[in-house]
């Protein structure tokens, strides 16, 4: 991060807003000499502080911040392989990436919406995959077991066509999660927008 190029950034939408020292401490809620040291280059503003100031002047943290594209694009690369840890153990699949975008999500461009889509997306598919593990454990129950076989007499938990039949719904989750991740590294690496889903909105 540029120290001086961020104080210059403050100070140059805070000037186009028409907005003094002052009413940019009010609106931001931070202290006056605060803003006039992050103007003057003395500190260079981080977290909630970063986030106060991009609400105030109507911009985001990653528009605030002189980052680095180069630096950027790997990181994200990395991160969005890095759901692949889900291959390992579903949870992996949330919290590598989790890690990675605490780590950088105030301090990388794109980090941010990158890490809420892709937490999002396999806090989703995870949820999913343990509801089915759960409807299989109760379905090989006797009593389950029992009702089933008098409906459908043919079709048993342990037959071969009833083993390919439960094992078909994770595969058909595990290979669609491979082709998302990979299909938005590839957009990544283009630079272009990611498209995760269907997922819930945990994180917004």
């Amino acid at each position: 991060m540029n120290n001086l190029n961020l104080g210059q950034r403050v100070k140059d939408l805070r000037i186009k807003k028409e907005m003094s020292q002052e009413a940019l401490a009010e609106e931001s809620g931070l202290s006056l000499r605060t803003i006039q040291r992050i103007e003057n280059n003395e500190t260079t503003p981080r977290g909630d502080t970063l986030k106060k100031l991009a609400i105030a002047l109507e911009t985001s943290p990653d528009d605030l911040v002189d980052w680095k594209i180069q630096e950027d694009q790997n990181y994200l690369i990395i991160m969005s392989l890095s759901a692949l840890g889900f291959l390992f153990f579903p949870v992996l699949g949330i919290i590598i990436p989790l890690i990675l975008w605490i780590f950088k999500k105030d301090k990388l461009k794109h980090v941010n919406e990158l890490g809420k889509s892709m937490l999002n997306f396999q806090i989703s598919w995870t949820l999913l995959l343990f509801l089915y593990y759960i409807a299989v454990f109760i379905f090989l129950f006797p009593a389950s077991r029992q009702i089933l076989a008098s409906i459908l007499p043919n079709f048993g938990p342990f037959s071969p066509f009833g083993v390919l039949t439960m094992l078909f719904p994770p595969l058909l989750l595990y290979a669609y999660n491979i082709i998302i991740t990979i299909y938005n590294t590839i957009r990544i690496y283009k630079k272009k927008p990611v498209k995760y889903g269907p997922a819930l909105a945990v994180l917004r």
